[in-house]
């Protein structure tokens, strides 16, 4: 049976829908079948990330109100095998997702895949009390700006008070450099927010050149953060893996 993972971060910018996508994909390419679904509902980006912005005609909210079937609904990834994505819709109906019919079929397709990875809108809203609502861990994305390291402390607190016990963090567009100019460090945003550390991701210039050309990151070939989102991927599946250099 799927982990069913909320990708979120508070506030927009810090690279989540990116997160989602490249771990997403390293997972695949692990070897487990794995599942993307887009619940930032009217501002979707995830299919961009992934590749698949002309390949997804239907959404998740189709096979709620049965308008669709899941097997036409989430489309397999062309490239990469094991990867699937489903789609959020362009709009949210009159009252909104209902959150419990959300879990329930999250929680319905769970044998069909080894991971479901949700990614969350930015915010606290009802965008992301619906993605956590079906999630059985959550991957906090901060940045080491204030404005970040604040709204994800947030999050950290009202996903504990939603249920969700495993609440892990990736520190995210990481320089050296401007770190030092700042006076921070990585254990300091570690503690800011209170979450488990999961992975440090450097900042990579290829990341927005993958997403212009529409290409998976991790096929892409990032310099940087290619091998770091493995070692995410290989993290989440158990293995004792080192965070490599950043």
């Amino acid at each position: 049976m799927a982990i069913s993972i909320v990708i979120t971060s508070g506030k927009g910018g810090t690279g989540k829908t990116t997160c989602c996508g490249a771990v997403g994909t390293a997972l695949a390419m692990l070897g487990k079948r794995t599942l993307c679904i887009d619940c930032d509902i009217g501002l979707k980006n995830l299919d961009i990330v992934l590749g698949l912005s002309e390949s997804n005609l239907w959404d998740f909210s189709d096979i709620m109100e049965d308008r669709s079937l899941l097997s036409r609904a989430v489309t397999p990834h062309p490239l990469v095998e094991n990867l699937y994505f489903l789609s959020a819709p362009m709009s949210s109906p009159d009252g909104g997702i209902d959150e419990d019919a959300f879990r329930e079929l999250v929680e319905s397709i769970k044998d069909d895949y080894d991971y479901i990875l949700i990614d969350s809108p930015a915010g606290i809203g009802s965008g992301f009390h619906l993605a956590c609502s079906a999630a059985d861990m959550a991957i906090i994305v901060a940045t080491a700006d204030p404005p970040s390291l604040r709204d994800c402390q947030k999050v950290c607190s009202l996903c504990s008070q939603m249920g969700i016990e495993d609440v892990r963090l990736i520190v995210n567009r990481v320089n050296p450099r401007l770190l030092r100019k700042m006076r921070k460090n990585v254990d300091q945003i570690i503690d800011t927010v209170g979450a488990r550390l999961m992975g440090i991701i450097s900042e990579d210039s290829s990341v927005p050149l993958a997403a212009e050309n529409e290409c998976p990151l991790i096929i892409y070939g990032a310099k940087y953060a290619y091998d770091q989102f493995y070692r995410v991927a290989r993290r989440i599946t158990g293995e004792n893996v080192p965070l490599g250099k950043v």
